[in-house]
């Protein structure tokens, strides 16, 4: 496949920021035919190299970033698992929160009977710590700043489900009304921030939500 509409935001000898379009996995799937995804098409474009160090659901969109050596993948994947990084994302949620902001610290857990889905869980859940803010007020949904502290599978779409606010569009975790509100997942890695894995810089980088 070729890399059509991925978008390099960045790239340098150690790393490469990509904006990932929405429907497309960041790494190959189980099955054959979902061999095609984000680093796949990097490495048979003109970067053999590249490594995967986070990753972003096949619906989500946004800034993720790869490591084009061991080195660079070592710390850098080091950075994100002790939340070294800094990571914000805007997603469209339905209905009113009654405050402007607040935290959700709900513990997560897989549910295979209903998977891929992912559960709140008080007694087998795994930590999990999201802040969210509004960032503008509509007839039926608002724009919103989320900000991760962990990185579980399904947080985002969870937690703000778990307050009665499922995201637009999702298809997994949206009652109707909700889901028939727009074509796509509203959710999008609209920032990132980490330190260089080669000249110790801080980095930040940003791209705007395309909904």
């Amino acid at each position: 496949m070729p890399l059509s509409n991925v978008e390099i935001l960045h790239q340098d000898a150690a790393l490469l920021v990509i904006n990932k379009p929405t429907l497309l996995l960041s790494v190959p799937g189980r099955a054959e035919d979902n061999r095609d995804c984000l680093v796949t098409r990097l490495q048979e474009n003109g970067y053999p190299e590249a490594r995967i160090v986070h990753r972003l659901d096949w619906e989500t969109s946004g800034i993720i970033v790869l490591a084009r050596d061991a080195d660079s993948h070592r710390e850098l994947s080091r950075q994100f698992h002790d939340r070294e990084t800094e990571k914000a994302y805007t997603a469209l949620c339905w209905g009113q929160p009654e405050l402007d902001s607040g935290s959700i610290d709900l513990p997560l857990r897989y549910d295979p009977p209903t998977k891929p889905r992912h559960v709140v869980d008080h007694e087998q859940g795994k930590h999990a710590l999201t802040y969210w803010k509004v960032l503008e007020r509509h007839a039926e949904y608002c724009r919103v700043e989320l900000t991760p502290i962990t990185g579980r599978s399904h947080q985002l779409r969870v937690h703000m489900l778990s307050i009665g606010h499922p995201l637009l569009g999702d298809g997994l975790y949206a009652h109707e009304q909700a889901l028939a509100a727009y074509p796509r997942l509203c959710l999008h890695a609209c920032m990132l921030s980490l330190t260089h894995p080669q000249t110790g810089e801080r980095m930040r980088f940003e791209c705007p939500a395309p909904f």
